[in-house]
C-alpha cells in the first residue's frame, strides 16, 4: 500500500545539511513510501487571537498535516532543542485546542548536527511535543546523525556507505511502523 509521508526539516537553511539528509532519506525510502516536503519558513507565529481567521498558511499547513499518512521530522540541535520555526509548526498544527491535525498520525525523528552527539537534545525535546500530540513517534532504530559535515559531498550527496545504509534502514523501518500503528 502506497504511504504519503509528510516531512517537516527544522533548519530553513536552503542549503543545510539537515535539508540534506531529508533528501537522502527520500532517495532511499522504499517503493510505496512518497516524502513530500511541507515548508515551514513561512509560517506565522501561532498567536491564539488568529484562530478565529487563520491565516492562510496556518490552514495549507493543517491541510498538509491531515492529508498525509505520517510525519517525518528532520531537524538540526539549536541550544538543546529544536528550532523554533519546528516547534512554531507543530504549534500551529495542534491548534484550536480540539482540532490536533498531527492526532495519531505515525512519526520518526532524525536529527542531524555537525557535533558528535547528532542533536540528542532537539531529538529527544521533540520526542516529548510528539507524546502530547499523540503521535506514535518509532522507537527503534533511534537516529542522531553526527558529524554531519564527513558525510555529504559538495553536492549534498552521501559519501558515507555506512551511514546510507543505516538511513536506508531506518526509512525501511519507518515503512514498517506505519504500517503497524497507522490508523485503518
Amino acid at each position: 500500500m502506497a504511504r504519503s509521508v509528510a516531512v517537516f526539516v527544522g533548519s530553513l537553511r536552503k542549503e543545510s545539511f539537515t535539508r540534506k539528509i531529508a533528501k537522502s532519506l527520500g532517495e532511499l525510502a522504499p517503493e510505496g513510501l512518497n516524502l513530500t516536503f511541507v515548508e515551514i519558513g513561512h509560517v506565522p507565529f501561532y498567536n491564539q487571537d488568529e484562530d478565529a481567521s487563520p491565516p492562510e498558511a496556518w490552514i495549507a499547513l493543517r491541510q498538509a498535516i491531515r492529508a498525509a499518512d505520517a510525519v517525518l521530522f528532520v531537524t538540526p540541535e539549536y541550544n538543546r532543542s529544536m528550532p523554533a520555526a519546528l516547534k512554531n509548526a507543530i504549534d500551529v498544527g495542534s491548534r484550536p485546542y480540539g482540532q490536533n491535525a498531527w492526532d495519531g498520525k505515525p512519526g520518526a525523528v532524525v536529527s542531524v548536527s555537525p557535533g558528535a552527539v547528532g542533536g540528542f537534545g532537539s531529538n529527544h525535546h521533540l520526542r516529548q511535543s510528539l507524546v502530547f500530540l499523540n503521535v506514535p513517534a518509532m522507537p527503534q532504530p533511534e537516529a542522531y546523525i553526527g558529524h554531519v559535515t564527513t558525510l555529504l559531498d559538495d553536492s549534498g550527496k552521501l559519501v558515507n556507505e555506512g551511514t546510507r545504509t543505516f538511513l536506508a534502514n531506518f526509512v525501511k523501518a519507518f515503512a514498517d511502523w506505519i504500517e503497524a500503528t497507522a490508523r485503518k
